[in-house]
This record gives C-alpha cells, sequence and structure tokens, in this order.
C-alpha cells in the first residue's frame, strides 16, 4: 500500500488540532500513512490525499420539513446532532491537500463560523458538502473559483443563518450538476437567479427550498436547462404564475413546487405529457383545474402525485387507473364529488393514498377492476397508507379492506360508512385506525387481539 504524502500528513495533523471531537472519531489519526485514517482515502498511484470525508456518521432522521422548526441558534454542539458532530475551528492548513476532490463536513457544528474563504484553493475539487454544519454568514463569492465542482451543498436546517447577496458567482461552477440551497436565505438576490443558473450547462439537481425567493420567476431568452431533472423551489414566496419554460422542460423528473406562491392556475397538462417525469408536487398552487382534464394525457412514468391543497372538482375519472406507476397519490382537501372509480384497482403499485376532505359520496367500491395485472391479484398489495375521512362516503366497509396486508394507517372517519366492520385480523402492520363518527356496528375484540402494535384507535359512534 502507497504511504501518503508527508505534506498531507502534516496538514491533516495542524487542522485536526482545531476540531473538538468528543467521540474521539479522529482515533484512527495516527502513525506515518495517513492513508489508513478513517475518511482519508489517497491516490493509489501517488499517495496524494483526495478526499477529506468527516461527515456526521449518525445525523439525524430529519426531512427538508424540519426547516420549518430550525434548532435555536444557540444549540449546543450536543444539542444539534449529538456527541458525534465535530466543532472548532476550519484550520487553513488543509490547504496543503493540492490534489483534494472531495470534502464532506456535513451535520457537523461550526457555531456560526463563516465557510472559509480558502475554501476555493483546490483547483481539483468536484464534491463539497457543508450541509446543516452549523455555518452562519454570506455565502463567500469566491467558491465561484472551483471550476471542476460538480456537487455543491450547503444546505441549512436552521433556517436562514447562511445567505448570499446575489448568485453572480455561480456562474464561474461551469462543471456544477448538483445544487443545494435549501434554507438559505436568498431574499436580496433579486430576479436574476434564473439567467445565472441558466450559465450552468450540467445542472441536473436544484435545490431551493425555502429560500425566502419572492416576486416573480425571469424567463431566460435562451432557455440551456437541458439536463434538468430535479427543480425543488417549494416553500417561497413567489407571486408569479408557473414559468412555462419549465413546465415545459422534457428532462424534467422530479418537480415540487409546494407552497411557493408559484399559481399554476387552470392545470397545466402540458406535466401528464412530460416523458420523464416521476415526481410532482403542486400542494397548495391555486390549481382549479376539473379532474376529468388533470388524468388524461399519458402520465407514462409517473409515480408520486401530490396535489393537495387545491381547488380541483369535479368527479375522479375511470383514466385514473392509467396512471399504473403511481406509489403516492394525494388529492387531500380539493373539492373532488362523487364515487371512487373501481378502476383505482389497476394502481397495483400504489402504497399511500388520500382523499382526505373532499366531497366523496357513494359507496367505497366492493369490487375493484383491473387487480388481475397485481402479481397478488387482491387490490393494492402494496398499500400502507389508505385515508378517505371527511368525505361522505355510505355502505358498508369492502371486505378487500382485510386483505391489505401492509397496510399500517386506516383512516376512515367522518363519514356515514354503515354496517359491520369486515374482519381484519390479516393487517398485522396497523398502527394507526380511525373509524370514528360513522355508523358501524359488530365487534372488533377478534381482530385487536392482532394489533400489538397499534397506536390509535378511535372507534366513537360504533354500536
Amino acid at each position: 500500500m502507497v504511504d501518503c504524502l508527508e505534506s498531507d500528513r502534516e496538514a491533516l495533523v495542524d487542522f485536526r488540532k482545531g476540531l473538538i471531537d468528543p467521540r474521539n472519531r479522529l482515533s484512527t489519526w495516527q502513525g506515518t500513512n495517513c492513508c489508513q485514517w478513517q475518511g482519508i482515502p489517497c491516490d493509489g498511484r501517488t499517495g496524494a490525499v483526495i478526499t477529506v470525508d468527516l461527515h456526521n456518521p449518525h445525523p439525524p432522521n430529519v426531512g427538508k420539513m424540519d426547516l420549518q422548526n430550525p434548532l435555536p441558534s444557540d444549540s449546543s454542539a450536543s444539542d444539534r446532532y449529538g456527541f458525534w458532530n465535530l466543532s472548532g475551528e476550519l484550520r487553513p492548513s488543509l490547504t496543503a491537500l493540492k490534489s483534494l476532490r472531495y470534502l464532506d463536513l456535513s451535520f457537523n457544528t461550526f457555531s456560526g463560523i463563516p465557510i472559509p474563504s480558502f475554501f476555493d484553493s483546490w483547483q481539483n475539487l468536484q464534491y463539497l458538502n457543508l450541509s446543516n454544519a452549523g455555518f452562519g454568514g454570506g455565502i463567500p463569492p469566491n467558491l465561484g473559483n472551483l471550476t471542476r465542482l460538480q456537487y455543491l451543498d450547503v444546505t441549512d436546517y436552521d433556517l436562514h443563518v447562511l445567505s448570499a447577496e446575489n448568485l453572480d458567482w455561480v456562474t464561474g461552477l461551469v462543471s456544477l450538476k448538483y445544487l443545494a440551497m435549501s434554507g438559505v436565505n436568498l431574499s436580496v438576490i433579486g430576479s436574476n437567479w434564473v439567467g445565472q443558473l441558466n450559465k450552468l450547462p450540467h445542472l441536473t439537481e436544484l435545490h431551493l427550498y425555502s429560500c425566502l425567493l419572492s416576486g416573480s420567476i425571469s424567463s431566460p431568452i435562451s432557455v440551456n436547462f437541458t439536463s434538468l431533472a430535479v427543480v425543488d423551489l417549494s416553500f417561497n414566496i413567489f407571486n408569479s404564475r408557473f414559468p412555462a419554460w419549465l413546465a415545459n422542460n422534457s428532462s424534467l423528473v422530479s418537480i415540487d413546487v409546494s407552497f411557493s406562491g408559484l399559481n399554476v392556475g387552470r392545470f397545466p397538462h402540458v406535466f401528464s405529457e412530460l416523458p420523464n417525469l416521476r415526481f410532482l408536487k403542486l400542494v397548495n398552487t391555486f390549481n382549479k383545474a376539473r379532474c376529468s382534464k388533470i388524468f388524461t394525457g399519458s402520465w407514462k412514468k409517473i409515480e408520486v402525485l401530490d396535489l393537495s391543497f387545491n381547488h380541483f372538482y369535479g368527479k375522479l375519472p375511470t383514466s385514473l387507473g392509467n396512471l399504473t406507476s403511481l406509489t403516492y397519490l394525494s388529492l387531500y382537501w380539493n373539492d373532488i364529488q362523487g364515487r371512487i372509480p373501481s378502476s383505482m384497482g389497476k394502481l397495483c403499485n400504489l402504497k399511500y393514498l388520500s382523499l382526505r376532505f373532499n366531497n366523496l359520496t357513494g359507496k367505497i367500491p366492493e369490487f375493484l377492476g383491473g387487480t388481475v395485472n397485481c402479481t397478488s391479484e387482491t387490490p393494492f398489495p402494496s398499500l400502507e397508507v389508505l385515508v378517505l375521512s371527511s368525505n361522505q362516503l355510505v355502505g358498508q366497509l369492502p371486505n378487500w379492506l382485510g386483505s391489505l396486508k401492509n397496510l399500517a394507517v386506516l383512516d376512515l372517519e367522518y363519514n356515514s360508512l354503515q354496517g359491520p366492520i369486515p374482519p381484519l385480523g390479516n393487517l398485522k402492520k396497523l398502527v394507526v385506525l380511525k373509524l370514528s363518527e360513522n355508523e358501524l356496528n359488530g365487534t372488533l375484540l377478534d381482530s385487536l387481539q392482532h394489533f400489538l402494535n397499534c397506536i390509535c384507535w378511535m372507534f366513537q359512534t360504533i354500536t
């Protein structure tokens, strides 16, 4: 095995002196060959350090919704991410690693210190992950000197502690494929940010969730986003129509503009014809389309479709059953009327279904069509969450509810359902069961003995 360069070893030894390491994560940083140290791979030919991976090995299980409840700015290191995170200072001795290609400091706690300006020293750097590492202040514009950088993540779960006055510097990142700045305060960058990002010909993913972006989204004269696959502009404060140049981008795989202030208006049917689209979230985007128009088109690959908190109206069409790749469908809180179409039985891959807070009427279909196409030939073999509460559904519960072996959540409360409760003893994974405010009767005692994991029971108005 090749030994590491002595100059690289000395740089790492000095760099470690500035770090506070409560769990002694860097205990392997001893001896003469730094290529054997934890998180320090080297070039197998030259011995030069090419990676410094100091990310928290036990980051919290958080998602982007946690940006709405950020940690207090005075949180101690242990309060933030436990004792596995590093803190202290980042010494410039690290710049001696001339061959560095990969640097990951994510989910540590550097207590509001600025991102060091010397981070532009690594001209070979391709990957830079500073997400949720406790940095504060302005993002240094000289990061734009990293012309070989392909991945940049400065996501900030502390919410707006990091900021940028403009995105002019981003135009220098000519190799960039992935850009994540969610939670960074971009409130003063103006409307030209689209034009600046449009100069990145290789950009594939763009994450600008909760960045205080406002106003309108400009339309570039010539659109260069030919590689753009993932766009997240959710939870901003725009005041404009959904940009046509984005809706017409055939390379898109995932779009999330939920709670962004973007007005989609009447549903842009072009979404259904995007050949690669798998993930679409348009929650609270002022949609007013008729349901029959939404589910026309091919929707060739759609897997996740969240159209909650809008103004969709009319009946669910039988064509909904043609979206056979769906794993997640939420039409929560709209104005959908009529019956649940039996054609939904064709959705063999569905794991999550929410039609809560609509005006659905009639019975839950006793027989669902298309199940012959499912591997188990039973309805919804993959379904984990079924929420039909707060509608006007009537009649008896269908027996197929008892065959949903993967079901964890069943919420049918606040309807006018009647009659006996079908056997539910096969629902071994059930955790939440809500049947209150109906007119159901019979006994659940035979089934309840199986629900040792169930944490939520609501059975009021069951006789």
